[in-house]
């Protein structure tokens, strides 16, 4: 047997540990019949032994690789029998095949005698010092196996573990000597070995590793976020949930596999401009079908944008009524989604449960699945009027689960009272013209985050020094989570997270110039101040906090609410941060000041020269222009930090739209008229909504 495949069958969960070869004298080992070997008394692992079977299957395979260590029993037999006190695992395993008559016995077993005295401590030394094996010498060993041949099926089948295990310990088993060494001595946990593998070279997995020297950079979302910085989340994306990875692979696309995950969309897609390409093609397909039904225009968007389509008026539409047969089919869609919804109630019910993610969100996604099917089925009664329907048109977009969402029925408002004339241009104009090129942002996303975090370091201090403003955040946060019978209904966006996180780590991984920051300063004034006052032990804590005063209690309370506050986004628009800086009457100035290192490096020269002449003067723009970009931020650092101006990310006060939603609601008792009834109502409702 060569070493490599010893190596591999120790790495097996089924297959026992390191080789008993001496213990307390010079013995050789020996081989005897498998019928001389019992079980000894002395052993001292009581519980029976798990997992033969798999272990029978690797000894039928590969024969018995390790030894057992036996004494001699005591009895009347010439030949005395031998007492197994190590390797009751083997011994199990090795009476299984004999009674399946793959051994018999006369099957030479490996052993090594030692006397009665050495058999307690040499089964207590096996049973008490035994040591699990490494992950990362497990995972080599299953690509040592594979480098002499051996395909993954074949591993898998002679481990008896699913093919996926194996191909998982094949990644972990790819990354670099030097990780694999950090795996081995604990210096890198598993959960990061596997983000780490997601990258297929050395180099990069070394770099992403090294260039991480603080505790919260190795943490996996923050090393998986720097792997795939330039990559979309197939998981996530709704364009790559709308094309389906295997479209993108059949069109040439790279998916980087997340192997490690269950999820069967796991994946880093790295060329996003065919994944659009791609999306866009089967948009415009749909579009035609649309286009087909009799619109003036279809528009079509790779994302669905709520906001625009309030620029539209909603033209009437009538609900004709359902055949026997559609509402037949209407009762079974509305039957399937009850029984979706009573199977997830009953597991809410079930109190007494462990609870199981897996199980929830199979019956989460059968309901919403099947609500969808009611909701989708019910369309088809919508109808318009011709006449109409020239003067209007439809949106086909895709939604943030990346399913196509058909708006009908829309209508310029800017076109109500124009001739028909007019509509006929517009119409033509709005089917013949391209989709405008998506203009660069004036900000980039990391540039955003940067100063997105400067406002909510600012927001927070001012937070904290008001303990009302902030029992009125969070009561704001609370209450429609509470009162869901009155509030169930809308949508609000909160900038706090009533789960209770904190933004801290978050602000200085986004803006490395932070520790500048008056406001983290004061930040971590406050911090160092209650972490002196508070009690060091978890278990004192509650009683601590009954025995302090109002006004301790207030500040202490302002001060944690505000640390919850996150406003850190990678795009420049509304955000729900802005309706408490509102509040707090909040002057950003006082916390931040535009200077090099904090913006004027991460803009262009011509950024540069554009803010110093509309904020200073036409002169500094004529010395700026001369000046290579480095100088020019230099220059623009000193003629601005006092100057108060902002960038438009942090002059945006924007409070995002309270958007209530309404829902059809149907009752499978109902007659015909009833149906048609129903469907009308629920267009008035999503009128209304929209």
């Amino acid at each position: 047997m060569e070493a490599s495949e010893q190596k591999a069958v120790a790495a097996a969960s089924s297959v026992p540990d390191a080789l008993e070869t001496s213990f307390g004298s010079e013995a050789q080992i020996e081989y005897v019949p498998y019928g001389r070997l019992c079980r000894s008394p002395l052993n001292v692992r009581k519980k029976a032994p798990t997992g033969i079977e798999a272990l029978a299957g690797t000894i039928a395979g590969k024969g018995l690789i390790q030894n057992l260590v036996v004494h001699e029993m005591k009895g009347r037999e010439k030949v005395p029998k031998l007492g197994v006190c190590a390797g009751q695992r083997r011994l199990a395993a090795l009476d299984l095949l004999f009674s399946q008559g793959h051994i018999t016995k006369d099957y030479q077993v490996p052993v090594l005698i030692v006397s009665d005295g050495e058999a307690v401590a040499a089964s207590l030394i096996e049973n008490r010092e035994r040591e699990a094996m490494s992950i990362a010498d497990e995972s080599v060993a299953f690509r040592l196996l594979t480098e002499e041949g051996k395909s993954v099926a074949h591993v898998a089948a002679l481990f008896k573990v699913s093919e996926m295990v194996v191909r998982r310990a094949l990644k972990i088993a790819n990354l670099a000597p030097a990780l694999l060494d950090l795996l081995r001595d604990d210096k890198l946990d598993y959960e990061q070995a596997k983000v780490l593998a997601l990258a297929d070279d050395h180099a990069t997995q070394e770099r992403v590793w090294n260039d991480a020297p603080n505790a919260w950079q190795r943490r996996p979302s923050e090393l998986r976020a720097a792997l795939t910085k330039a990559e979309l989340d197939a998981s996530e994306n709704p364009l790559a949930k709308f094309v389906g990875l295997d479209a993108y692979e059949a069109a040439g696309g790279y998916v980087r596999r997340d192997l490690f995950s269950d999820d069967q969309n796991a994946g880093y897609i790295a060329d996003a401009d065919l994944l659009h390409r791609l999306a866009t093609d089967r948009l415009i397909e749909l579009s035609q079908a649309v286009a087909a039904e009799g619109w003036c225009f279809v528009e079509t968007r790779t994302r669905c944008y709520q906001a625009e389509l309030f620029q539209y008026d909603r033209i009437a539409s009538t609900t004709r009524k359902p055949t026997k047969a559609e509402k037949a089919e209407l009762a079974k869609l509305v039957a399937t989604r009850d029984e979706a919804k009573a199977a997830l109630d009953a597991y809410y019910a079930d109190q007494d449960s462990e609870e199981d993610e897996a199980l929830w969100e199979k019956l989460d996604n059968a309901l919403n699945d099947a609500s969808a099917a009611v909701d989708a089925y019910a369309e088809r009664f919508e109808t318009f009027a011709a006449d109409d329907m020239k003067q209007a048109g439809a949106f086909v977009a895709i939604d943030e689960d990346g399913k196509v969402q058909i708006t009908r029925g829309l209508r310029c408002r800017e076109i109500n009272d124009a001739d028909a004339g007019s509509i006929a241009q517009l119409a033509h104009a709005q089917r013949n013209r391209d989709l405008p090129p998506k203009a660069k942002p004036l900000h980039g996303e990391k540039l955003c985050k940067r100063l997105t975090a400067h406002r909510t370091a600012a927001v927070q201090i001012e937070l904290a020094q008001q303990p009302t403003v902030a029992l009125a955040v969070l009561m704001y946060r609370m209450i429609p989570a509470v009162f869901d019978d009155v509030y169930g209904q809308s949508y609000i966006d909160h900038a706090v997270r009533i789960d209770v996180h904190t933004s801290r780590d978050a602000l200085v991984s986004n803006a490395d110039d932070m520790a500048d920051s008056a406001a983290w300063k004061a930040l971590e004034v406050e911090r160092t101040k209650w972490s002196r006052m508070l009690p060091k032990r978890t278990d004192e804590l509650l009683a601590w906090l009954l025995q302090q005063d109002v006004d301790v209690m207030s500040n202490l309370f302002a001060f944690c609410v505000a640390a919850t506050v996150d406003s850190i986004s990678p795009v420049d628009r509304a955000h729900p941060v802005n309706e408490v800086a509102n509040t707090l009457e909040l002057d950003l100035t006082r916390y931040w000041k535009p200077t090099r290192a904090g913006y004027f490096e991460h803009v262009s020269k011509d950024r540069i020269v554009t803010v110093v002449g509309e904020t200073i003067s036409s002169q500094a723009v004529g010395e700026l222009r001369g000046m290579k970009k480095g100088d020019a931020a230099a220059a623009a650092e000193l003629r601005m930090t006092d100057s108060g101006w902002l960038p438009e990310v942090l002059r945006n006060r924007e409070v995002p739209r309270h958007v209530t939603y309404r829902h059809w609601e149907d009752d499978e008792e109902s007659d015909a008229d009833g149906t048609q009834d129903e469907c009308n109502d629920g267009d008035a409702e999503e009128a209304e909504a929209a």
